[in-house]
Order: C-alpha cells, then sequence, then structure tokens
C-alpha cells in the first residue's frame, strides 16, 4: 500500500494543553481530539510534533464549543428513556458497556438487554450482575434483536448503544437534550474511536468511522428532497451504535426490517429506518455532544468480512427503500452511480496503485453484488 498505515494513539487535550500563555509541550503522532467542557469539539490527525494551541487554533471552530457549552446547560427535559443493548456471545466487551451505564448523568428508567440466541448462560449472568432487564430473542438477526428490545421498552423515548461501545457520562443526557421540537424522531451522536493500536482499526476509522463531525445537523424533508435523484445519503446521519428514538416512531413507521443486519443481508437496519422516517415527514438530527466510543475490529480478515459485509447491506438497504418509497433514486445509486465509482477507483489503483483506502476493494464490490441478490431473494418476505 501506498499510504503506509501505522497504528496511532488518541490524545484528548483539554483546555489546560492550549491554554493562551502556557508552555504546552508539543504533541507526538497520533488521533489528537480536543475538549470543551467535558466534551469533544474537534480532532485532527497528526503525524509530526506540533504545538496544541496553533493545532487548536487551526481545528477547533467556535461555533463548536459554544455548542457545546449551551448544550451543557440546557435542562433535561426528556427522562423517560429506556437504554437499549442488543449482543450476542460476547460477555466480555456487554460488561464493559453496561459497566458504563451507571455513570450516566440522566439515569434510564431501564436497561434492556437482548441476548440473541447467544451460546452458554454468560450473556445472562452479565445481564444479571448489572442489574439490567434481560430478554431472549431466537431469531438470529439484529433488527430481531431491535425489534424485541423496542416491544419490551415502555418508556417515551429508546436509546440504542451497542455492546462493544463506552459511553461518555453525559450520552444520554446530551441525546434527549437534543429531542427539542416535535417533529425529531430520531437523535444519533458521535461516536470516536475506542483504541487505534492495530492497522485494521486505523484503516476502518480513516475510512469507515461513525464519526460524523462536530457540528449539530438536522436531516429533514429538505434533505430529502434535495437527494431524490440517487436516494438520500441517510448513513450520514449518524451509526446504529449511538441513536435514540422517539417510541411512537415505531408505532407509526413499523419496526426495524429483520431482512437487514443478518448474516447474509450484512447491516445498514438503522440508516434503513433513516430513510422510512425521513419519507414519513420526520427528522433527523445529529448531535455530536452525545459522545460514546467504539472498539473496532483489530484484525485485518475480520474487517474484510465487516466491509462485505457493509456493502452487502447497503444495497440490499437501498433495494428495501425502493420498494418501501418507489423512490427510484435507490435504483440509480445501485445501478449507476456504484459502478461508476467502483469503476474510478479500479482505474486509479491500476495507475497509482493500491492505498489503504482500496485495500478491500473487492470486498467492496462483491458484497454490493451479494446484496442486491440476497434482497431480491427475500422480496416478499415479511419486513417485521
Amino acid at each position: 500500500m501506498k499510504d503506509v498505515v501505522f497504528p496511532m494513539p488518541t490524545q484528548y487535550l483539554g483546555p489546560s494543553s492550549y491554554a493562551v500563555g502556557t508552555e504546552a509541550p508539543t504533541i507526538g503522532a497520533g488521533l489528537v481530539v480536543f475538549m470543551s467542557e467535558g466534551l469533544p469539539v474537534g480532532q485532527a490527525y497528526v503525524e509530526s510534533p506540533e504545538n496544541p494551541a496553533a493545532l487548536f487554533a487551526k481545528t477547533v471552530q467556535p461555533d463548536i464549543v459554544e455548542n457545546a457549552r449551551r448544550v451543557t446547560q440546557a435542562p433535561i427535559v426528556n427522562r423517560d428513556v429506556s437504554v437499549l443493548i442488543c449482543t450476542k456471545d460476547r460477555p466480555e466487551e456487554l460488561a464493559r458497556c453496561l459497566a458504563s451505564v451507571p455513570k450516566q448523568s440522566l439515569p434510564p428508567v431501564e436497561i434492556i438487554v437482548v441476548d440473541n440466541a447467544s451460546a452458554g448462560d454468560a450473556t445472562r449472568r452479565v445481564v444479571e450482575a448489572a442489574g439490567a432487564t434481560y430478554v431472549r430473542e431466537d431469531k438470529i438477526g439484529l433488527d430481531h434483536a431491535r425489534n424485541a428490545a423496542v416491544r419490551a421498552a415502555k418508556t417515551e423515548f429508546v436509546a440504542f448503544t451497542d455492546d462493544d461501545v463506552v459511553l461518555h457520562e453525559r450520552w444520554l443526557e446530551n441525546l434527549m437534550k437534543a429531542f427539542d421540537r416535535p417533529d425529531i424522531g430520531c437523535v444519533t451522536g458521535l461516536v470516536l474511536p475506542g483504541e487505534l493500536s492495530t492497522p485494521a482499526q486505523l484503516i476502518f476509522e480513516t475510512h469507515w468511522g461513525f464519526g460524523r463531525g462536530y457540528q449539530r445537523k438536522d436531516f429533514d424533508q429538505d434533505f430529502y428532497r434535495q437527494h431524490e435523484r440517487y436516494g438520500a445519503p441517510v448513513w450520514l446521519v449518524g451509526a446504529g451504535a449511538s441513536q435514540a428514538f422517539r417510541r411512537k416512531v415505531f408505532d407509526e413507521s413499523g419496526l426495524f426490517d429483520v431482512r437487514l443486519d443478518m448474516g447474509a443481508a450484512g447491516c445498514s437496519g438503522d440508516s434503513e429506518f433513516w430513510n422510512r422516517l425521513l419519507h414519513h415527514g420526520q427528522t433527523c438530527r445529529y448531535e455530536p455532544t452525545a459522545v460514546s466510543w467504539h472498539f473496532h475490529r483489530k484484525e485485518m480478515e475480520g474487517l474484510a468480512k465487516q466491509i462485505h459485509q457493509y456493502m452487502s447491506g447497503h444495497v440490499a438497504a437501498l433495494l428495501v427503500q425502493y420498494q418501501n418509497t418507489g423512490n427510484r433514486g435507490n435504483l440509480r445509486r445501485i445501478f449507476v452511480s456504484l459502478p461508476e465509482y467502483y469503476f474510478k477507483r479500479w482505474k486509479r489503483r491500476l495507475r497509482k496503485g493500491t492505498t489503504s483506502h482500496d485495500f478491500f476493494l473487492k470486498e467492496e464490490v462483491l458484497g454490493s453484488l451479494h446484496g442486491a441478490f440476497y434482497l431480491l431473494s427475500r422480496w416478499k418476505v415479511q419486513p417485521w
């Protein structure tokens, strides 16, 4: 590969690290995340020593710092919320995630863990030790588990996270503060890497990471209509590892589509649901002050499989979106936009050599083809 991938530490710098007049030492190579009000407000990849004050000045925008201050000072209005976690055969990761829930500044009414057909009883023991509610779902597939969690929840709001995530202490509070208008049906949060200790983790974070920046963004009807020709790029809304909903949107728009987020279909059940909410007139909001950390796969083999699943799920979700809405832009993205995109990347790879961006290009293409054939074979299956 031409752009060498190397492990890098993540460094968190608070105000004292870049305060005017201080003699802050230079910082070395790594991912640098700047903090204000106890919340991340900007980041930069550093390859050579830099001065923190200078890096802060050219990286962090004042309005982002102001938004962190404003959200921190805003009152908590919505408190009726459950935290939902779906898991399968990862008791150690689950225990780490659950340990971050009691530290929340806004305690959830209930913590519900859906065990998606784990082998043995290790998962149940972890859930019981944490004092959470245990629900078993034997139909394998993340969206089967998500739907079981939604059915079990009785609160006005539900917040999803994953078992390989650790939550910032204000994650739930800031998700709930973002529901400040009745049209907002979903809020997602900023997901940072829990570690960058292997090349696979760095490749994922660089090209496939869950972070969507440090600016609050609303995805509404204007966004949906502006992208009608090729289908709204709903993956920009956020990540399924950090998302919250008004419970009523599931009554109005249905549950997660169980044809997605399975071993065969890949993923994208969350982005398809966001697309459905937009189609039905709801607004999805990205709120970067709702922070969590995701622990990416460490090995290249696991990452290759994940990328294949991502693209399989992406194409399958586009077909589901076309089926649900009749928007032919989803088909144009599959049959026009994606082929053009991959042709350009193959051409560039042959001319300039492989980079970290193209290392899994074969898996991307094969995954896309697989997603189309898989979903077409299940076209008439009940979606939930």
